[in-house]
């Protein structure tokens, strides 16, 4: 595993005073920097490196630098569970990542049964489901997105017929299980129910099975690679139906391999640098500025992570494991006491968040939000 450190010895250097151990907070992220989610792993990286050096460059956390380390998982369940291991073993006051749905589940009670708060970026419904009082996620769940997007394909398509396409690991299972459950209670049927797998290159064979459904509009739940490879692939089969999904159909890197083909594409998004507000726009402009490309939604997760870290750390002022997930069960943060927060966030009692979010519609080759919706609220 390849490890990258970011510590405040340059910053105590140029004031003339030493850094010594006690003067740092350890931060390790697991986090899938190669393999099949590594354009996912790396946005959340490079949201984590953002944060941490910007709340270094204040100051730290209660005066204390942060030191951050990456340990590469290469999308690997097994390795996530090594790499939990090792980061509780090393001293991390909590543990960033890993941001695939399997990963989490395969490692999260690494981080239960050593009561360290573990903030992750997977959306899969079960894994704020097992009274873990220390999975956090940075994103919204697939329960809180479902419910958002069954309304829009009602109200919005007035769809009477949907196929569903999914990719078949714990992510799209659970996005597949929830979206079905949501199309159900608004008098939608599944037309065609598609199971892809994970780093699959071929969609050719899906898209025709799409076609020949003839829905009146079509779902799509896959990583960002296969997203994109399947609305190329719809392109050519001549697919004219609308075309539906979450954060990861209309993210940045999706539109960058689709190209033309994703040009149409709806649906709901938890986190974008291109919704109307303040802070995810100033977000967005000093991501590109950093690392000169656009940050997609795990960037957002990933600097808000170590946002709630600093939160709740001043809130209960003071460094401790317990008591950081302790202090983030059940809070509100606010924009007002905590911009780094970007928007104001409850965290609920099982980890899960509610906050606003946003439809939007991807044209000429940009994701721009079309409307705001409101948190789901008690």
């Amino acid at each position: 595993m390849r490890t990258w450190i970011i510590g405040g010895a340059l910053a105590a250097l140029a004031l003339g005073s030493p850094v010594l151990a006690q003067d740092k907070v350890k931060l390790i992220n697991v986090s899938e920097l190669s393999g099949a989610g590594a354009t996912a792993g790396t946005n959340w990286k490079n949201g984590i490196d953002l944060a941490v050096a910007e709340i270094n460059a204040k100051g730290g956390i209660l005066g204390r630098q942060i030191e951050i380390v990456h340990y590469d998982t290469q999308t690997n369940p097994a390795n996530t569970r090594a790499a939990v291991q090792r980061a509780i073993d090393e001293g991390t006051y909590a543990v960033l990542g890993p941001v695939f749905s399997g990963p989490i589940g395969a490692s999260m009670q690494i981080a239960q049964r050593a009561e360290i708060a573990q903030l992750v970026g997977g959306e899969a419904a079960n894994l704020t489901a097992q009274n873990n009082p220390y999975i956090f996620r940075t994103s919204l769940s697939q329960t809180a997105a479902m419910p958002k997007l069954a309304k829009a394909l009602a109200n919005d398509v007035k769809a009477k017929t949907v196929s569903v396409v999914w990719v078949n690991n714990d992510f799209g299972k659970g996005g597949r299980d929830a979206i079905n459950a949501e199309l159900a209670k608004v008098g939608i049927k599944v037309a065609a129910d598609i199971s892809t797998e994970q780093g699959q290159a071929d969609f050719a064979a899906d898209a025709i099975k799409v076609k020949n459904a003839n829905a009146d509009a079509v779902f799509v739940y896959l990583n960002e690679e296969e997203s994109a490879r399947f609305l190329r692939a719809a392109r050519q089969q001549g697919i004219d139906k609308p075309i539906w999904g979450e954060t990861t159909l209309l993210g940045a890197k999706v539109i960058e391999l689709a190209g033309d083909a994703a040009n149409g594409v709806k649906g709901h998004v938890g986190l974008s640098v291109d919704a109307p507000v303040p802070g995810l726009k100033d977000f967005g402009r000093k991501f590109r500025e950093k690392f000169n490309y656009a940050s997609d939604h795990n960037g957002i997760k990933g600097y808000n992570a170590v946002y709630m870290i600093k939160w709740a750390t001043e809130k209960q002022k003071k460094f401790d494991k317990k008591g950081l997930a302790d202090t983030l069960r059940g809070a509100t943060i606010k924009v007002s006491e905590e911009p780094g927060i970007l928007m104001d966030t409850v965290v609920l009692k099982n980890g899960d968040l509610d906050r606003e979010s946003f439809l939007a519609e991807v044209k000429a080759g940009k994701q721009e939000i079309v409307a705001v919706l409101p948190p789901v609220g008690p």
